[in-house]
């Protein structure tokens, strides 16, 4: 199936996707990264609104003249999973980025109703055309990998794994396997 969404995400619509679906979004994601991930862990108060967030694994490069942000691709999820499960427990609703995840984020995904995204990773200035806005919101010290709030339209992306636990990149395996 092929959806158009808008954020913030809720269970109904986290519901209604399963793994495979292309999904394009639309509204305010955040963009966080290991270090970024490493002091929200640490903060008495998060940075940002967490219900309903959907955060973007990703250290954008920087904007040519006349662009609002530079290659904007996506970065290994994996190095993110052991501070993932606590902002699905707060209300975070979807994550973007690329490669497979834990078990301990899959049952987060589960049990939060929540959803794992990925972005095609070698796109990041294709995917960089969907960003209408972006702004650094704190932790500026870190650079590339300060958080960002981005405005996003018509984003691209492939439901890996979904509020159920399916698994795109394990359902795919069996799939190909049992073709050939």
């Amino acid at each position: 199936m092929e959806y158009h969404i808008h954020t913030p995400i809720t269970d109904e619509i986290t519901q209604k996707l399963k793994a495979g679906d292309y999904v394009y979004l639309s509204g305010t994601i955040y963009v966080a990264r290991d270090a970024a991930h490493k002091r929200m862990s640490e903060a008495a108060q998060l940075p940002i609104p967490i219900k309903g967030a959907t955060i973007y694994y990703m250290g954008p490069s920087p904007a040519r003249e006349g662009q609002v942000i530079g290659s904007a691709g996506p970065t290994t999820s994996s190095r993110m999973d052991k501070y993932t499960p606590a902002l699905l427990d707060l209300g975070m609703k979807a994550m973007i980025g690329k490669g497979k995840r834990t078990k301990a984020v899959v049952n987060a995904i589960v049990r939060n109703k929540a959803v794992y995204f990925a972005a095609t990773g070698g796109a990041g200035a294709l995917i960089s055309k969907c960003v209408r806005k972006s702004e650094i919101i704190c932790y500026e010290d870190l650079g590339a990998e300060a958080i960002r709030k981005l405005e996003v339209a018509e984003f691209p992306m492939v439901v890996v794994i979904d509020a159920e636990g399916n698994n795109l990149y394990e359902t795919a395996v069996e799939q190909f396997q049992s073709e050939y």
